[in-house]
């Protein structure tokens, strides 16, 4: 049985990644970081089942700023393979913690390559979520594994570190490690301050009158967005490479916060028209489909109506320093990995939406 090793498995992509592996039949560690309440909402489905816990799947906490936590557990599990998901992930906050987001993006990630080498596990495989962040202010369109980086956050030159980092130690010491640079995908798990969750859950709150506006800050950048657990097998299929290398995961396709907008709106049945232009942008209702409202709620709840604000523009939203344009070519990986995107933007927004209205339909929203 193989044995895998997951930093920030209670995060989306860990938890996705930890069904995926237990399915595949390997027994899984997780890291989790010690807190005062517990945080694995996202894995409380395998947490909870006791064929799975500690037979299968073992917790154990510690932290990528903590070598030493490190060190003990790949001397006490001797992973085959190593998945480092585990981040400050929020770029807008990597602002306000530029330290706290180095010493876990970067110098985590080095940490942890050099515990590998001082333990001995040269057999071990290491993967990196790195990101399309590196890329920041565009040199080319689309980006490939070759186009030149230029981050435009601390989060962004952090996972630039780890990222090069990974390559030294590869080339240095013939450690297998392998760079992902996924671009932005997402899921009904990922986080509410995520600017896709935060859309499709403010819309879902809309519904069932528990939110009166949308309150954003950049319309116009735009992503290659990507459904989660699809990426996560592209993961899995990174380290099954018999040499290390690094992937771009992406789907081709390139869409604004706008659209995601327009999009999530029209999935609940709720089509509006913009005013004003700049930071005075707003939304207003035009149209409102009643009955496709009622048969997503369950009930006629809603109390939103035609001539309502329901996205408003709000400055301190934005980046310091925007990421107008990401869009992945992932060809390298089609072609070794035989993986790409299959969910595409709308499909990925409806997925979401829907998720989010049925946990407030059952009584289970996220607080």
């Amino acid at each position: 049985m193989k044995k895998a090793l997951i930093t920030g498995i209670t995060g989306q992509d860990g938890s996705y990644l930890a069904e995926i592996l237990l399915a595949k039949g390997y027994e899984v560690h997780g890291i989790m970081r010690r807190s005062s309440s517990f945080n694995t909402a996202r894995i409380d489905h395998l947490y909870n089942d006791p064929d799975i816990l500690n037979q299968r799947l073992f917790l154990h906490y510690g932290d990528l700023i903590d070598p030493s936590s490190l060190n003990r557990l790949l001397e006490k599990i001797e992973p085959h393979e190593i998945y480092n998901l585990a981040a400050q992930s929020h770029v807008k906050v990597s602002f306000d913690i530029p330290d706290y987001t180095a010493q876990v993006d970067a110098l985590g990630t080095l940490r942890f390559l050099d515990a590998i080498r001082e333990t001995g596990l040269r057999q071990v495989k290491f993967y990196q979520a790195s990101t399309s962040e590196l890329f920041g202010k565009v040199q080319e369109v689309p980006q490939t594994e070759k186009t030149p980086f230029y981050p435009r956050s601390p989060y962004g030159v952090a996972k630039l570190f780890a990222y090069w980092s990974i390559v030294n130690y590869r080339e240095a010491y013939g450690i297998f490690a392998s760079n992902g640079i996924l671009f932005n995908h997402e899921s009904p798990r990922r986080g509410n301050t995520f600017v896709t969750k935060k859309i499709t859950r403010e819309v879902s709150r809309m519904l069932f009158g528990r939110s009166k506006c949308l309150v954003l800050g950049n319309l116009e950048a735009k992503r290659d967005w990507g459904y989660a657990p699809e990426y996560c097998e592209g993961i899995w299929s990174i380290l099954q490479q018999d040499e290390p290398n690094d992937f771009v995961l992406a789907t081709g396709e390139s869409h604004s916060v706008r659209e995601f907008v327009e999009c999530a709106f029209s999935e609940v049945g709720v089509e509006f028209e913009w005013l004003g232009t700049g930071e005075d942008e707003k939304a207003r209702i035009t149209t409102l489909d009643r009955s496709k409202m009622q048969d997503l709620t369950g009930s006629d709840v809603s109390s939103l109506e035609v001539g309502d604000i329901v996205v408003s523009l709000d400055p301190s939203y934005k980046r310091l320093t925007e990421v107008d344009l990401l869009i992945g070519d992932a060809s390298k990986a089609r072609s070794i990995l035989n993986w790409s995107a299959k969910v595409r933007f709308s499909e990925l927004v409806r997925i979401m939406v829907k998720a989010d209205i049925d946990k407030i339909r059952y009584g289970i929203e996220d607080q």
